[in-house]
């Protein structure tokens, strides 16, 4: 039997979330004493300075659309949880400050949702056939899952769509474990089974915004206005991969999750309603761009820089080493004066190995050190060893191989959000009251 996809032109309030529910049967048969977990993807947040939320953010007009198709159908037990927000699980002042800003605090007046911060809740071990990992126990002991994913691209998975969204409900040692490298398993393998001991779940894709290059700020987001519906949440993943223009064959978790359930990947299976994919495809890269070797980012190499070896991040970064990352190239970039520096390489991930008669290797963070400490290619071991590293000891790290980093920028990284907010000056179309209540 086909399972239903729904592809739905965002044109106007509640209607058109109406449209796709219905059109998928989302959620037909829906009994009015269900406890439904509505989880939206809320990947970033800072208090420190506004940010771009376009394509990274699930809109606050979806999120509250789906409340009242609940309410509607007699649903009074709903939660709103996540738990991918702050840079430590410790952080309980930036989720209420994401929760707030998002408008989550009126849906609870408005509606007596409740809202939840997954690190204040507890988990439970959950065995994914071979390995286990630990889930938000709200979310696996509710009758219906919401799920209300973004519709992006994603530098590590390809995409990151209903089946990556869940990732957010783990604890940290099992987001972690995901990027672990083990006997045929890593990060994709592991993402595909992540559905598989969760009750149902409704995926419906928020592509008002979607995002190129995700899944954070610093990608490119567009305004699509286009919605995507199943209650099968591979269907829904394999739609939104070639509306984003990526077959999914190509995408290694859909394909992993597709061997799973004995299905193809062709969307023969699938019956897709409403739009046709065609009318609303648009083709949108995940990679950011390297040389041709992969060992320095391409704005680098056009500018000139010398002297350094940055290789392309890999699936074995996890997320806080990812956050991390990003700002550091930022103060590299920063401190770059046109003369070369003294044949540098940079390692990160679990993966990597070091390349023979470098003059210095930075191994920056605990994994990869413990990975390649004992290297005899190394010729000069630098080693930040932190999980994820302090910034004093990457500061401290860099200017021993004679790259001398502004701590103050990378102590203050909250602010680089920010910057990113001038890409989006004057366009109309990102419109900031899609992630209000009003």
């Amino acid at each position: 039997m086909s399972k239903i996809a729904a592809i739905v032109r965002y044109e106007k309030p509640l209607e058109s979330v109406r449209k796709a529910v219905d059109l998928s049967h989302g959620l037909d048969d829906l009994h009015p004493d269900a406890k439904v977990f509505i989880k939206p993807n809320i990947v970033f947040w800072t208090r420190t300075v506004p940010f771009p939320k376009w394509g990274v953010i699930t809109t606050s007009r979806v999120v509250e659309d789906a409340v009242i198709l609940l309410k509607e159908r007699g649903i009074d037990d709903i939660t709103i949880g996540e738990g991918g927000i702050a840079s430590s699980p410790r952080d309980k002042e930036t989720p209420a400050h994401a929760f707030k800003t998002l408008g989550y605090d009126l849906l609870k007046k408005r509606y007596g949702v409740k809202t939840i911060n997954v690190f204040e809740r507890p988990f439970e071990e959950a065995d994914l056939d071979g390995f286990s990992l630990n889930f938000n126990t709200d979310i696996i002991h509710s009758d219906l899952v919401v799920n209300l994913p973004v519709l992006k691209t994603h530098a590590q998975t390809v995409v990151s769509l209903g089946i990556k969204n869940l990732k957010g409900t783990l604890d940290i040692e099992s987001r972690k474990k995901c990027h672990t490298v083990e006997e045929h398993e890593d990060l994709n393998s592991k993402i595909a089974k992540l559905p598989n001991n969760f009750p149902p779940i409704f995926t419906l894709l928020d592509g008002i915004f979607t995002l190129e290059r995700g899944p954070s700020f610093d990608g490119k987001a567009h305004r699509r206005n286009v919605l995507i519906a199943s209650s099968d949440i591979l269907s829904a993943d394999m739609v939104g991969a070639k509306v984003l223009g990526h077959d999914p064959q190509e995408v290694p978790h859909l394909v992993f999750a597709a061997r799973d359930q004995n299905r193809p990947t062709d969307l023969s299976d699938v019956k897709i309603v409403g739009e046709r994919i065609e009318g609303v495809a648009s083709p949108h890269e995940y990679a950011f761009p390297y040389n041709e070797e992969g060992t320095l980012p391409l704005p680098f190499e056009k500018r000139g820089i010398r002297g350094l070896s940055y290789r392309m991040y890999d699936s074995t970064m996890c997320t806080y080493c990812s956050e991390l990352n990003g700002a550091i190239l930022m103060a590299i970039s920063r401190a770059w004066k046109g003369e070369p520096w003294d044949d540098v390489e940079v390692l990160t991930g679990k993966m990597m190995k070091p390349t023979p008669k470098k003059n210095k290797t930075i191994l920056l963070g605990k994994c990869i050190y413990e990975a390649n400490k004992d290297d005899r290619n190394i010729n000069e071991l630098i080693a930040v060893k932190g999980c994820p590293p302090l910034v004093k000891a990457v500061v401290r790290a860099f200017d021993q191989a004679g790259i001398e980093l502004d701590p103050a920028f990378l102590e203050d990284r909250d602010k680089i959000p920010g910057l990113f907010l001038k890409r989006y000056e004057g366009k109309r179309e990102f419109d900031e009251s899609f992630f209000k209540i009003f």
